[in-house]
């Protein structure tokens, strides 16, 4: 028995040395790039500029495309009038409402890049206007803030792309590579007018990028446990969707009536289906690209989350526990399952002979969404249920790669104006208008450089959408530098552990 305790003690300290010597040897994945001079920005002019754009009420339809043309073009006149720099070396071709801006390039034969934003904004929630600490399209710039519908989602973007071209363009700058701009009008509402009538034009042109860019995942602070400093998470992916129709059909009857056993009804049914379904969810695990996100941010950590990120072959289910329990973590690590429509019977004395259901998912790469199908009927195990495809379904992108000169550029650019900034790669969970490029290109990244704490979270899509005025210079300089680092090629030589 002493022997045994002494084997067991000896195990332990070998387990415990393995578990300081890696936590301790992780090696930072962060570049080390000489800090640049940032673009010298009128934060109040811009300020302005970009209330403009937010006056105006872009609201998209799915199924009308006329719907507020007349914003649509007044926003297309805006940009003119206050980009004129731009304007002047871009060549500009619209397609619906949406815009394609072509800066050509003079390099021959060097692949493109686009930068993508999307004119449109959601619309205001019934009976939250009286909410707003200022009127949702009033444009007001107060206390350090612009305010309204679209400051953050999506016209910031946009208007910082434009103010940087604007100034490179002022400057005399000539882009090496041929950059677009890509304005969809319609990605609210999925994209389809828009972007993906984009990308089906650059591909009958034979057209390919080395980056495409657009809006996504964000500058983080205090959202991460265990880092203190910001983080940006460049998304290097984006989730698929899918929805299915469940439907249950029985003979109706009157409700005196019912029938004898549980789960016979229509309602019942499809009720019982539901719950297993949600009680059986896809698997979650943190692998491909969730571990590489950890294993990035793991050597800027400190205290247990530092130990347990790093040493992941140990702790691995610990770490996925602990993440399952939060929305946003589980949503990154798994196909998540949401029910969202449940239809079924008119009056309160009949019992319905049909009831459907919508249950939609999210796709994480690599999960395939015939094994979702095929795992929901196997979760219901009801053939009398049908299964159905429900509108327009898509797989989860491809993961663009971290090694590559178009993640080197955006890494360098993030690292010369932020040295503070952790910078990482991580999935998107929300569906963007870049997706519909991602055959088209090497490399797609989602990602807007906006700081956000996690009370400011709460106002995408949500009630007192704002942007502050510092951090939207912010967002000007990260698209100037970003553009100017395409000619003096920093993006190509740096390389995590170079120092200046």
């Amino acid at each position: 028995m002493r022997k045994f305790f002494w084997w067991l003690g000896a195990a332990l300290l070998a387990l415990l040395l393995a578990v300081g010597v890696r936590t301790l040897t992780m090696s930072s994945r962060q570049l080390t790039v000489p800090p640049v001079a940032p673009l010298a920005v009128d934060g109040a002019a811009a300020a302005a500029r970009l209330a403009g754009a937010v006056r105006l009420q872009t609201i998209s339809s799915p199924t009308d495309p006329t719907l507020n043309a007349a914003a649509f073009d007044a926003l297309h006149r805006h940009l003119e009038t206050s980009f004129p720099n731009a304007h002047a070396v871009l060549q500009r071709e619209a397609v619906g409402h949406a815009l394609v801006y072509t800066w050509p390039g003079s390099v021959a034969g060097a692949k493109p890049i686009a930068l993508m934003a999307h004119q449109d904004v959601v619309p205001i929630a019934p009976g939250t206007e009286r909410d707003w600490k200022e009127p949702p399209f009033a444009g007001v710039v107060k206390d350090g803030f612009i305010w309204g519908r679209g400051a953050w989602d999506d016209k910031g973007n946009l208007m910082a792309i434009m103010e940087a071209v604007d100034a490179l363009a002022r400057a005399g700058f000539k882009p090496p590579q041929t950059i677009y701009l890509v304005f969809g009008a319609d990605e609210e509402v999925g994209g389809a007018r828009g972007a993906r009538a984009i990308a089906q034009m650059f591909k009958q042109r034979g057209v390919r990028f080395q980056l495409v860019l657009d809006e996504g995942l964000l500058i983080t602070q205090g959202v991460l446990p265990g880092l203190k400093g910001p983080a940006a998470i460049v998304g290097v992916a984006e989730k698929g969707m899918l929805t299915l129709q469940l439907t249950a059909t029985t003979a109706p009857g009157h409700s005196s009536m019912p029938p004898p056993g549980a789960g016979q009804s229509a309602i019942g049914m499809l009720a019982a289906a539901l719950t297993r379904i949600e009680n059986q969810p896809m698997p979650l695990a943190i692998r491909g690209l969730s571990r590489e996100t950890f294993e990035t941010l793991a050597p800027e950590m400190g205290g247990l989350s530092r130990v347990f990120l790093s040493n992941l072959w140990l702790f691995r289910p610990l770490v996925e526990m602990q993440l399952a329990k939060a929305a946003s973590t589980n949503a990154s690590l798994r196909t998540t399952t949401a029910l969202t429509v449940f239809n079924a019977g008119n009056v309160e004395n009949v019992l319905p002979g049909k009831a459907t259901a919508l249950v939609n998912f999210r796709v994480l790469p690599g999960d395939r969404i015939d094994d979702i199908v095929a795992h929901v009927t196997r979760a219901i195990d009801n053939p009398a249920i049908r299964v159905e495809r429900y509108n327009v379904a898509a797989e989860a992108s491809k993961v663009s790669p971290t090694d590559g000169p178009a993640w080197r550029l955006v890494n360098t650019t993030l690292r010369q104006l932020h040295p503070d900034v952790v910078v990482a790669p991580a999935l998107m969970v929300a569906a963007t208008d870049s997706r519909w490029f991602d055959d088209i290109a090497d490399a797609v990244f989602r990602f807007s450089p906006v700081r956000a704490t996690p009370e400011d979270l709460k106002r995408f899509h949500g009630t007192d959408e704002r942007i502050s005025v510092a951090n939207y210079v912010e967002l000007i300089q990260f698209f100037h530098q970003l553009i100017t680092n395409t000619r003096d090629g920093a993006a190509r030589t740096a390389q995590p552990g170079d120092t200046p």
